[in-house]
């Protein structure tokens, strides 16, 4: 029996749409030449790992359950006695996604997730890094559904990093909006 593959909803808009769209916007040559997609790293720095690992784990594996992937544990690279820190002691975890399960996830996060969010006006539009990069921080991760508000023991940040092929920023931007990106006007 053939292996049915699952294409994502947005890779398929992608290749449908976004791809013709920059190109005709850039005046690009080469298919090769249209900014893509990369991967997306998702990263939660947690303070009070410091006296608590299991603080350090149960973050852990909240992210494993937003992102359907298993979250790795950080650890310090050196000690900073002023926050109390020693080396290799665990202080976050992260996850980096690609291809399928990286679609799937900024699938959710810009039409669930976001929408979620007190207050939400917007993604900052200047959030590059000049390379195509692109960083939204998130204050709460109780805005996906996948956590159970109840059963949260805490609510702990978390960074977002969208990685691209795109060489400028102007390109990233354009990507990044053609997957409808809440930019802020």
């Amino acid at each position: 029996m053939a292996e049915v593959r699952y294409t994502p909803r947005l890779r398929t808009h992608y290749d449908d749409v976004v791809r013709a769209q920059l190109t005709k916007q850039f005046g690009y040559v080469n298919p090769m030449q249209v900014p893509a997609l990369d991967k997306v790293v998702v990263n939660m720095g947690i303070g009070e790992g410091v006296s608590d690992r299991k603080k350090v784990e149960s973050a852990a594996a909240d992210l494993t359950l937003i992102v359907g992937q298993k979250a790795v544990i950080t650890k310090a690279r050196k000690s900073i006695a002023t926050f109390k820190v020693r080396e290799g002691q665990a202080i976050g975890c992260k996850v980096t996604l690609r291809k399928a399960r990286m679609y799937d996830f900024i699938d959710r996060l810009i039409t669930i997730a976001l929408p979620r969010v007190r207050d939400f006006r917007g993604l900052n539009p200047k959030s590059f890094d000049g390379r195509g990069n692109y960083t939204v921080g998130i204050k709460e991760h109780i805005i996906f559904p996948e956590i159970d508000y109840d059963k949260a023991a805490e609510v702990w940040g978390m960074d977002v990093v969208v990685c691209t092929t795109a060489q400028t920023d102007d390109e990233a931007r354009a990507l990044l909006a053609a997957f409808n990106f809440p930019f802020r006007q």
